[in-house]
């Protein structure tokens, strides 16, 4: 416990390295203190997992589908002009060596150099799938909602690994699944798993001051992190969408910011687009 030293007792006539263990008082105020400290953990458990699997992915969703189509089309745009720009570039430097244009050997270049590009617009167009597809899902009531928030509190407490470092092999897997079952709000799910890890308290059977030092020790540093891991989901998107998904007039605004950023880059393209026809044109003899 913070602020408090215990220490082992020797008796005088015991071997050398024998150690008599002697149970303080405060050894029952370390339990109290331990057994706090698990409580408080698996509610911020809780309330992570709940930012980090629900609030998150539901403002996510919300950004996706009121944002995020508009976004992925000005990115897409971005994509293009900036793809066409650089075959420009290509083309001008192989006429600048005086070597022969090869449409197919430049269009490979680009596949190479624009992959991270592709990439990223892959990953925005799952993201999108994947908001409309929680869009579909059947929300659960208030009733439901109190109730796998608890049955997962218990869970947490019960099987979660820096809560309960010595779980066997199908403990951590049943935890798994349990995290999964609130991921995806399968309340059926939680509900047998809380059934499957019954009532009885997994706390540690031992009255070693040293152990009771440690556990307090390890939870408490585990308290420190999980705070924040917490302060960071907060300062992270997709929890700052947050404010702008409550305005309106802000949606309104940053849709209108998109349509005119699609339209700047599909200016660009058509721009570069015309430059490449000419610039073959000119590298086939005025003839397309």
């Amino acid at each position: 416990m913070e602020g408090k030293a215990f220490e082992y007792m020797r008796r005088e006539n015991m071997d050398e390295g024998e150690v008599a263990v002697i149970l303080f008082p405060e050894a029952e105020e370390l339990k109290k203190e331990a057994e706090r400290l698990k409580i408080e953990l698996s509610m911020l458990f809780e309330e992570r997992d709940e930012l980090r699997y629900v609030i998150c992915k539901n403002l996510e969703a919300a950004y996706m589908l009121k944002v995020g189509g508009l976004e992925y089309q000005a990115y897409k745009a971005q994509c293009q002009a900036l793809r066409l720009k650089r075959k420009a570039e290509l083309i001008q430097a192989r006429r600048n060596r005086q070597e022969r244009v090869v449409e197919k050997e430049i269009e490979e270049t680009l596949d190479r150099e624009f992959a991270e590009y592709q990439q990223r617009l892959k990953e925005q167009s799952e993201k999108l799938n994947e908001a409309l597809r929680r869009s579909r899902m059947e929300a659960l009531s208030e009733e439901e909602t109190r109730e796998i928030k608890k049955l997962y509190r218990e869970v947490v407490k019960r099987l979660h690994p820096d809560l309960n470092p010595g779980a066997a092999e199908e403990e951590r897997r049943l935890f798994e699944n349990a995290v999964e079952a609130y991921q995806s709000g399968d309340l059926t799910a939680l509900r047998a798993i809380r059934d499957a890890i019954g009532e009885g308290e997994n706390y540690e059977k031992t009255d070693a001051v040293a152990e009771l030092i440690r556990t307090v020790e390890r939870r408490e540093a585990s308290l420190k992190r999980i705070r924040e891991e917490i302060e960071k989901i907060k300062s992270e998107f997709p929890y700052t969408a947050k404010e702008l998904l409550e305005d309106e007039k802000k949606i309104a605004e940053t849709r209108q910011w998109l349509e005119q950023t699609k339209e700047a880059y599909r200016k660009q393209a058509e721009y570069w687009r015309e430059k490449i026809k000419e610039m073959l044109r000119e590298e086939n003899g005025g003839y397309c």
